[in-house]
């Protein structure tokens, strides 16, 4: 071993936090190891936790990311949007810290599903709203029930992470930039080295490897079953092994290239990408009825936005279970997310205002996704209930949901191209999901360091890889699925006492500030030193 390769090892181990990380490697490798032994008793262990969840939970999940989301809407418009993150000029223009924003959350997520879920809303009808199954009036509402699930609640539980971890680590000394931070308020700052703040940072190690290998699982099942689908090429367990092993070295030479040179170029493609996809469906669609069902669809989001959040099913037939199936699923998954998700925004949030952070992260990305599920969507709807494609397999869930694109792209002209456009899409998207993700996971195991060392990231990223591959070959996923769900109802509470948290700090340290428009920069006691000042001009880092 060479000098300069140990002194990489050096500070590989030098910089770990040991507790977080033997613990969330090990839970994750536990996990796995228990597949290879009893798989069985794992999944049923894994399935009483989640019906136990749902069954006493599914309330408390729908109340609280309502007022989150209501929440952040008055950070918008509000005065403490103000306050900004540490005194340093952001690090990145705005359309790159929106482009990584978006991709690192959950654009894969938006692509994977956006031709697909709004046909099981055309079957399946909320209950909320009296419709017919595959009725005209149901195209409407499956839209406006794709938009609901898609738009500004999953984004919501990312960005209030983001906001009470960045707010925290760059206005006070002495606070990382891990999960834990994000609860200063409520645990104190002498306490982030406490069990209560490991025990947050561990269960966020689990869930982020959980959801994003879940992810990956999902996305090499789309270019396996996809293959298979479309052209009858079986690759097999070999295969699967080949297409997560090649996603796994991309976004790790990605991540490797760090933030600036790595994923904040990735992303920039993505949106350049996922505009001209989706402009070429809207033209290649049925244009007009798309305006048409898209205004109604919107206008109906809006409308009946306070009732769908709070719809938990009580008093109609079936209702819960569709509720617990769909939005309570939904907002569980987007939790599992947020910790990596939020950790990720606030290390690219530097120098920022929470009014940028919360409209980015809420608003702006909600006016790129609803477009895409209105094209994508709309257009799978149209052609199903018009007869040009079937996805009734699709509906009756006899096929996977990988298969909706190739079926829709198949009837447009020259849909191979499509098809070829989305799946690369989809890739790239997720790429950048797990490069962030990875990054993530090295901040939190190396006690929130922005810049981890080459190799805790090449780590993380072969961790996750290989629990991707096995899963799938074991037909695993939906067992991890399930366990990053769980983990999903604490962190339910663990962002709304963060949001807590910002009220009880903000009300008690900047209402007097702000009223003379002062911002907050970074202190070197307890409490952050404020001065007069504007909003710094966003550069690019080249």
């Amino acid at each position: 071993m060479s000098e300069s390769d140990a002194g990489m090892f050096d500070q590989f181990f030098e910089e770990l936090d040991p507790i977080v990380f033997l613990f969330g490697a090990g839970i994750t490798v536990g996990v796995i190891a228990m597949f290879f032994i009893s798989p069985t008793t794992v999944e049923n262990t894994i399935a009483t936790l989640n019906e136990g969840m749902l069954a006493y939970l599914n309330w408390a999940l729908l109340a609280i990311v309502f007022l989150i989301v209501v929440f952040l809407l008055f950070l918008i418009v509000g005065p403490w949007g103000k306050i900004r993150f540490g005194d340093d000029p952001p690090e990145y223009s705005f359309l790159s810290f929106f482009a990584m924003l978006y991709s690192a959350g959950f654009a894969a997520g938006v692509v994977f599903w956006g031709p697909t879920e709004a046909l099981f809303y055309y079957d399946n009808p909320s209950p909320l709203f009296d419709v017919g199954s595959q009725s005209g009036a149901a195209m409407s509402v499956a839209v406006q029930q794709t938009l609901f699930h898609w738009a500004l609640p999953q984004l919501a539980v990312f960005t209030i992470m983001g906001i009470a971890i960045g707010y925290f680590a760059y206005n006070y000394e002495n606070v990382p930039l891990r999960v834990s931070s994000a609860l200063t308020p409520i645990l104190g700052k002498e306490n982030l080295d406490g069990p209560a703040a490991k025990t947050i940072d561990i269960l966020a190690v689990f869930a982020t490897i959980g959801g994003v290998a879940t992810s990956l699982g999902f996305i090499g099942s789309q270019f396996v079953s996809g293959l298979n689908f479309q052209w009858g090429i079986d690759l097999g367990n070999t295969g699967i092994i080949l297409v997560v092993t090649t996603m796994t070295l991309l976004f790790t030479i990605s991540m490797v290239l760090g933030v600036d040179k790595g994923i904040r170029r990735l992303s920039n493609f993505n949106m350049v990408l996922f505009f001209i996809l989706l402009i070429a469906t809207f033209i290649v669609g049925p244009t007009i009825f798309l305006v048409l069902l898209g205004t109604q669809a919107i206008g109906g989001m809006i409308t009946d936005f306070i009732s769908m959040s709070l719809f938990t099913g009580a008093g109609t037939e079936g209702g819960t279970q569709w509720v617990n199936d769909w939005t309570v699923f939904y907002w569980a998954w987007a939790l599992s997310w947020s910790p990596f998700a939020g950790l990720f925004i606030a290390r690219i949030s530097r120098g920022r205002s929470v009014r940028e952070v919360a409209f980015t992260g809420i608003v702006a990305t909600s006016a790129a996704t609803i477009p895409w599920f209105v094209s994508l969507g709309g257009t799978a709807v149209w052609m199903q209930h018009n007869n040009i494609a079937n996805f009734s397999e699709v509906m009756a869930f006899e096929v996977g949901a990988e298969a909706t694109g190739f079926i829709m792209f198949d009837a447009f002209p020259i849909g191979t191209v499509f098809m070829l456009a989305f799946m690369l899409l989809v890739t790239t998207f997720f790429i950048t999901s797990a490069d962030s993700s990875t990054l993530a996971v090295s901040m939190m195991t190396t006690g929130g360091k922005a810049k981890p060392s080459n190799i805790n990231r090449i780590f993380w990223g072969v961790v996750l890889g290989m629990t991707a591959a096995i899963l799938m070959i074991l037909g695993g996923v939906d067992a991890l699925q399930s366990a990053a769900i769980i983990t999903g109802g604490p962190f339910a509470f663990v962002c709304f006492l963060a949001m807590l948290g910002l009220i009880k700090h903000f009300s008690a340290n900047h209402g007097r500030t702000l009223l003379q428009d002062e911002t907050v920069i970074i202190g070197s006691s307890d409490e952050p030193s404020s001065i007069s000042g504007t909003a710094q001009t966003s550069e690019d880092d080249d």
